[in-house]
């Protein structure tokens, strides 16, 4: 299998406006076989929609509700079932072009987190979107910022057998509570700069391994838009830390990918 998988991007970024093309024609050149797009709130679905129409086999759609939601620029607050009513209809149009439900997840950063009602509201979000997610037989695509311990328990709670954990910011233990429910973790490229992301990747099977960028940001270079076209800088540090060849990082990542996310397979052939 040669080439990589990004399981976990924001190319409906206003960030790409200007030069999506060039940007999806550099990731190709850099070895990236396909680009799952996920979803934030309900305002871009239309938006990841058309981008996966525009560059068919290579985009792929992944609609959610994240955990934090933008009020304005400045002001930002945890999800409530209501920002879920609003994705619901769109979720359900689009239910058989989707590859994931997500982004969605947990976030207890206490800036978000204002109380125990604003952690629940999070958790109610997060089991509706697991039960869609069930009943389509997708799998999720996660975020858990400073509640990965929380976030694995509920997902086994519920019974989620196919989850990819992305940008994991917890403890290498609780990470192995995940890869023991069978669980798959996918690694930016800000790994190069980030000790916890490096003590991960030591711990973890490479066999539990995804790559994504999270573009345009977890990039090699803080304050520097990301891009998709990095996943190799991911791939390399995988290899440096494992002691194993590129080549298979490159093809365990790959098949991991399209274990998880088996609508891939259509497009990605060996």
């Amino acid at each position: 299998m040669h080439g990589y998988v990004d399981c976990h991007c924001h190319i409906s970024a206003g960030d790409f406006d200007k030069d999506v093309e060039e940007v999806i024609e550099n990731s190709k050149k850099a070895g990236l076989l396909a680009l799952l797009a996920v979803a934030e709130h309900s305002r871009e679905f239309e938006k990841i929609i058309e981008l996966s129409q525009r560059f068919p086999g290579f985009i792929f759609p992944c609609l959610g509700v994240h955990p934090v939601q933008e009020v304005s620029p400045e002001q930002q607050r945890g999800a409530c079932l209501q920002d879920l009513d609003a994705a619901l209809p769109i979720i359900e149009k689009y239910k058989d072009q989707l590859v994931a439900i997500g982004e969605v997840g947990l976030d207890f950063t206490p800036r978000y987190v204002r109380s125990d009602t604003d952690k629940e509201n999070q958790r109610l979000v997060l089991i509706r979107q697991a039960q869609i997610a069930k009943e389509l037989d997708l799998p999720l695509n996660v975020h858990s910022r400073s509640a990965g311990r929380p976030t694995i328990q509920l997902l086994k709670e519920q019974g989620v057998r196919k989850v990819l954990l992305h940008a994991f910011d917890g403890k290498p233990s609780v990470a192995m509570e995940g890869v023991k429910a069978g669980y798959f973790f996918s690694i930016p490229p800000s790994i190069i700069r980030s000790e916890q992301k490096q003590k991960l990747v030591k711990q973890l099977p490479l066999e539990n391994i995804c790559l994504e960028t999270d573009s345009p940001a977890l990039g090699p270079e803080k304050q520097v838009r990301n891009e998709p076209k990095n996943i190799c800088v991911s791939a390399e540090y995988i290899s440096k830390i494992k002691g194993v060849s590129l080549e298979k990082v490159m093809e365990v990542t790959t098949q991991n990918a399209l274990q998880l996310f088996p609508k891939l397979k259509a497009a990605i052939r060996p």
